[in-house]
């Protein structure tokens, strides 16, 4: 089996049928690993009912991306970036059989689903900038806000299928039959990769193969490239601000919907509902339309847009339940709209063989933010009000949507000194270990 890379103009003389056979096996791991944390969830509270042992789950699934992604890119800037994504996703389903087992011969603890998830954690800090960094490689710049797009839906369609599909086959099957969904899904991931070869970027090696700088420059490296590039660190301030203020939106929901709204369970699921179906939408639109040509244009109206849209959940009266409905169906149609051109700018104009690193600390500090916007959003919507937070929350986004049209750094981002080192860059000569 050849893991050589190919050529970036040879894979993209045909990349659609390439690209979207990888893709498809992602979308089928994506949907497995959705299964996996509902089942968790839902076991943990039916045999424990405690928030604080579901909390830490949470902390625990999330913590190895946040400390981990400063320092993963690096390696992944390093590594061949397709066995990187082979070894991730081989060392997830491991880890979830070796699960599966333990629930097949009730030896389950509490502490070996922590483990679990620590462990796919990892699997995950390097797979996602590891397959976001080779996008870029495989797919036209100019198409590339159209697969943005593609994988918004696909975001979508999961949090809208996932969750019920889990249920019914929990009420069908043990919990260690789901888990073996996600491995059987994690091998489909696999087995394209181990037939199609990907580009890797150039980097400068010495005559006995070594890489010319060590892993701790690599690091630094990554560090100052993001901080001595004004457009992509505003771009990446925004990121963390607006994850600050959005995250509690959707965990403020449930109490929304039954102490201002005054209703139930079906009320606060049809809120889920609309905003996966929003996020479908804006997926499908940006797949077909592809944004404006100013990719950063695109992404900064939407975030006006998801201002609009959390703004209207809060300015919803009690008797006014359907205004925020629209509200969570805007935010839903918004995200793509957002996201998928600030993929798309990141991959056309970050240089190749810095991907991973970028990637990995814009990963890292946006979801270092969850557990930091839950923990003061929780004290401050009880002191001033829950309305409040989705009111200052979608003011701000609103305006710092509006005011980046201002900042020049950040609206010339695609025609700056990044895009022309990616351009510069040669990267039909593909050299990894």
């Amino acid at each position: 089996m050849n893991f050589k890379p190919i050529p970036q103009e040879e894979f993209q003389n045909n990349w659609k049928p390439r690209f979207f056979t990888i893709f498809a096996g992602q979308a089928l791991s994506l949907f497995g690993s959705s299964l996996v944390q509902f089942a968790l969830v839902w076991y943990l509270t039916q045999q424990t009912g405690s928030a604080t042992i579901l909390a830490t789950a949470t902390l625990v699934a999330m913590l190895p991306q946040v400390v981990l992604g400063p320092f993963t890119g690096a390696l992944i800037d390093r590594w061949n970036r397709r066995i990187v994504m082979i070894v991730a996703d081989g060392v997830i389903a491991l880890a979830t059989l070796v699960l599966a087992g333990l629930f097949l011969f009730d030896l389950i603890e509490v502490w070996h689903i922590y483990a679990i998830l620590l462990v796919r954690s990892v699997g995950g800090a390097f797979h996602w900038p590891a397959m976001q960094a080779s996008t870029s490689l495989m797919v036209p710049k100019e198409q590339l806000s159209r697969v943005a797009g593609l994988q918004q839906t696909l975001f979508g369609l999961v949090s809208i299928v996932a969750p019920p599909t889990g249920a019914v086959l929990i009420s069908l099957i043990p919990t260690q039959g789901v888990l073996m969904i996600d491995v059987v899904t994690a091998l489909i991931a696999i087995l394209p990769l181990l037939f199609i070869a990907i580009p890797q970027p150039l980097r400068e090696q010495t005559a006995d193969g070594e890489h010319k700088t060590s892993y701790w420059q690599d690091v630094r490296e990554g560090f100052a490239y993001v901080a001595a590039w004004p457009g992509l660190l505003a771009i990446l301030l925004m990121a963390v601000f607006i994850n600050f203020l959005l995250t509690p939106a959707g965990s403020l929901m449930p109490l929304l919907v039954t102490k201002h709204f005054g209703l139930g369970a079906i009320e606060f699921g049809l809120t889920d509902s609309l905003f996966g179906a929003g996020m479908i939408g804006g997926g499908i639109l940006l797949g077909v339309w592809g944004g404006f040509k100013k990719r950063i244009v695109t992404s900064m109206l939407g975030i006006i847009g998801l201002g609009i849209g959390v703004m209207a959940i809060g300015l919803a009266p009690a008797n006014m339940f359907w205004l925020a409905l629209i509200g969570m169906t805007v935010m839903g149609f918004m995200n793509p709209i957002t996201n998928g051109p600030l993929h798309a700018v990141i991959q056309a104009t970050v240089k190749p063989e810095m991907q991973g690193r970028v990637m990995s600390l814009i990963g890292s500090a946006a979801t270092a933010m969850t557990p930091l916007s839950l923990a003061v959003a929780g004290p401050v919507s009880d002191l001033v009000g829950i309305r409040t937070w989705y009111l200052f929350g979608g003011a701000v986004c609103l305006l710092m949507g509006a005011a980046a049209f201002f900042i020049p750094a950040v609206m010339n981002i695609e025609d700056n000194h990044g895009a022309q080192e990616a351009e510069s860059t040669p990267q039909t000569l593909a050299i990894a270990d």
